[in-house]
């Protein structure tokens, strides 16, 4: 049984039924039914065409749980009539799937979660992980978002600035499972930055681009996090990396600037500087103000904090980190990095403790306590 196989063409049969007026959490359990059929069926009798038996196969189970059910039997005129059998055409509609599930009555955090569930072919355990919440926790998000769109038609799909949004959240998700989401939101940006003319598509494909040109070189061997001024930049992509420079620099001549845009130059600036300690850190602060106007983020500010830390000192940082409430995430961490900058090893060495203690993920929160670590050994001596 080729599970690969059934995992590529779950989005596209997905995409038959909600075409043909299928209600999506009902289409989506079709689906997921018809799949557990072919795991049972396949292995000793393999069809011709996979994807025509899929379709057929959903669209039945869809048929039967429509029927059965009385408050969806005001829908059963749009799907009287099964899919006609034969080959069905390779298409990839994964990038419209994208857009279905930007529905405008969703929440970005929900459409990034049911994206991952309908169109990344992940299992809700998979998600949790992803998210390191518990997984009951992503069962019932997954159902809310399910439950907001149940009587809602899909043929108002959201806008390019909601699946921006879900693309840039799916690739910050970065790796999860089988699935590389980072490679594949660069994928999907690729097929959108193609079919739109929009300087912010160009920009969160620059960034990505940008970004995903430094991962060979964020972890080391035995899978630590390596911070950006520690890495090897002789391992970063310079194509990769040209690229993202090349669309960025088209995007922002068109002087329509967004976020993403504001972004992807800071991440350029990084990307331009030879070594760490060249870094044009006075240009990135003055990035970060346009990106406070565009946001008004206060994680913004916080990344702000650390330029202004590195271009006028870590004093004036702190200054800047002052004004900002502590319980932001990643609060603690800048302040400690600060507070080394300014020799106040101490109060450093403390935050870093605190800041491993809320770190979001495995691998920051061994990092932090690596750094806590260091300075107390440090303060020993």
């Amino acid at each position: 049984m080729d599970e690969v196989l059934l995992r590529s063409l779950t989005p596209n049969v997905l995409t038959v039924l909600v075409r043909r007026g299928a209600d999506f959490a009902a289409a989506e359990d079709a689906v997921q039914d018809a799949l557990v059929e072919a795991l049972r069926v396949w292995p000793a009798d393999p069809p011709r065409d996979a994807k025509g038996w899929l379709i057929t196969a959903a669209w039945r189970k869809f048929l039967d749980a429509t029927r059965a059910d009385a408050a969806r039997r005001r829908r059963e005129d749009l799907v009287e009539e099964e899919p006609a059998p034969g080959p069905a055409p390779a298409v990839d509609d994964t990038l419209q799937l994208y857009f279905l599930c930007a529905h405008p009555s969703l929440t970005p955090s929900s459409a990034v979660a049911l994206t991952l569930r309908a169109v990344g072919g992940l299992t809700t355990r998979q998600i949790a992980q992803a998210y390191l919440v518990p997984e009951a926790t992503m069962a019932q998000r997954i159902s809310r978002a399910k439950r907001t769109v149940r009587d809602v038609r899909f043929d108002q799909p959201g806008d390019v600035a909601t699946v921006l949004r879900v693309l840039y959240l799916v690739f910050n998700e970065g790796y999860c499972g089988d699935v590389d989401l980072a490679a594949e939101a660069i994928r999907l940006t690729r097929q959108l930055a193609a079919a739109v003319d929009h300087p912010e598509v160009a920009g969160l494909l620059a960034l990505m681009l940008l970004h995903h040109a430094r991962r060979a070189a964020r972890t080391a061997a035995d899978g630590s996090l390596v911070p950006l001024a520690e890495q090897d930049r002789g391992r970063w992509d310079t194509a990769l990396i040209a690229e993202g420079v090349g669309i960025l620099q088209a995007a922002l001549a068109r002087d329509r600037l967004g976020e993403f845009q504001a972004q992807a130059a800071i991440a350029a600036l990084h990307a331009d500087a030879p070594t760490a300690e060249e870094t044009d850190w006075v240009q990135i602060v003055e990035w970060y103000d346009e990106l406070a106007r565009l946001t008004d983020s206060p994680v913004v500010r916080l990344n702000r904090a650390v330029a202004v830390g590195e271009a006028d000192g870590p004093r004036a940082g702190l200054a800047a980190l002052a004004r900002l409430d502590d319980s932001l995430p990643r609060h603690a961490a800048v302040a400690a990095y600060l507070h080394e900058r300014d020799g106040d090893l101490a109060t450093a060495a403390r935050l870093y403790a605190e800041a491993a203690h809320k770190a979001p993920n495995l691998a920051e929160r061994d990092h932090l306590t690596r750094q806590a670590a260091r300075l107390n050994t440090r303060r020993r001596r």
